[in-house]
């Protein structure tokens, strides 16, 4: 009988003890760093720092965090996107759609040599919160051709060239809802072919393992090793316009997702390079407005973008 009292006890004791553990685990929050989400989240601007020109004057240097995975935010220029102390105020240039994740180098808003201790501050209000990006001419801030290098590759790839983006066509065209556009490209990366990477080691854990060149080209891991491949690649993306732009064939990612399917991605390496550098590709606008479509050519350490603005009807 006692043996029998005390295994009930015991299973009594067992469920109530689990029972406090739900409530606890219930009661204590969870932190919204530790979760990803596909959509659902704002979009915060970012201020990536300034370059001294010769004459004086300088560039400031924005890009984005798209908190989402998947969904793509749309917002126009108007109180809820604008860049002050810009030239066209409140139209900085930024985008205003946002593709996931983090994007860098955005855009760029001149400012003069006298410009001082004022700011550009871009204002961003997504998905009911607002965020601002300062920009400041501080030295903390100070960027070079050796940072913006170094944001893709590693000390191998710094002195390297722009490549060359030509775009054939006007900057400003029409198109019709539904109808395949056209779009075509050329492109060349006029430095020599990128040398092959030697494998370097890393710690990890209690060892040390060598990594690879394909790990080295996009690896996850933190800025040490944060990079894209070298090697020439073109592609289109959206930069404003309502809905979501179909391009064909599809493009890669032109965002960081070091999941899969971008320059940042493991193992990924530039899809190969069309007969004549000429990169042909059809663009399809879901809703009536008005689009800027931008190609991007980068090189894995250096890149030149030409944007055309689409006006469609139906």
């Amino acid at each position: 009988m006692f043996g029998i009292l005390s295994r009930k006890y015991r299973f009594e004791a067992a469920v109530l003890f689990a029972a406090a553990l739900a409530v606890v685990a219930f009661q204590v929050p969870v932190r919204s760093q530790e979760l990803t989400y596909s959509s659902g989240q704002p979009v915060v601007p970012l201020y990536l720092g300034y370059m001294e020109l010769p004459d004086g004057s300088f560039d400031m240097h924005f890009g984005y965090l798209n908190k989402n995975w998947q969904e793509e935010v749309d917002v126009p220029i108007g109180p809820e996107n604008n860049v002050t102390s810009a030239p066209r105020s409140p139209d900085g240039g930024q985008p205003t759609h946002f593709l996931p994740r983090i994007n860098r180098w955005q855009f760029t808003v001149h400012v003069p040599a006298d410009f001082g201790s004022k700011e550009v501050v871009w204002t961003l209000t997504s998905h009911g919160q607002t965020n601002r990006a300062y920009g400041i001419l501080k030295p903390g801030y100070i960027l070079d051709d050796y940072v913006i290098q170094h944001d893709f590759g590693s000390d191998s790839t710094h002195g390297r060239k722009d490549p060359t983006l030509k775009v054939e066509g006007g900057k400003e065209r029409f198109a019709k809802v539904g109808e395949p556009i056209e779009l075509i490209a050329v492109a060349t990366d006029p430095n020599p072919p990128p040398k092959a990477r030697a494998p370097r080691t890393s710690a990890r854990g209690a060892g040390v393992t060598q990594l690879s060149p394909d790990e080295l080209s996009g690896a996850v891991g933190g800025d040490t090793i944060r990079t894209s491949p070298a090697g020439l690649r073109l592609a289109w993306y959206q930069y404003r316009g309502p809905g979501i732009v179909k391009f064909d064939p599809a493009q890669f990612k032109v965002w960081e997702d070091q999941r899969g399917g971008s320059p940042w991605a493991p193992g990924w390496q530039p899809p190969p390079i069309p007969p004549g550098n000429q990169w042909i590709i059809k663009a399809t606008f879901p809703q009536t407005g008005t689009y800027v479509l931008r190609c991007l050519a980068h090189n894995g350490s250096r890149f030149v973008v030409e944007n055309v603005v689409f006006n469609v009807t139906r």
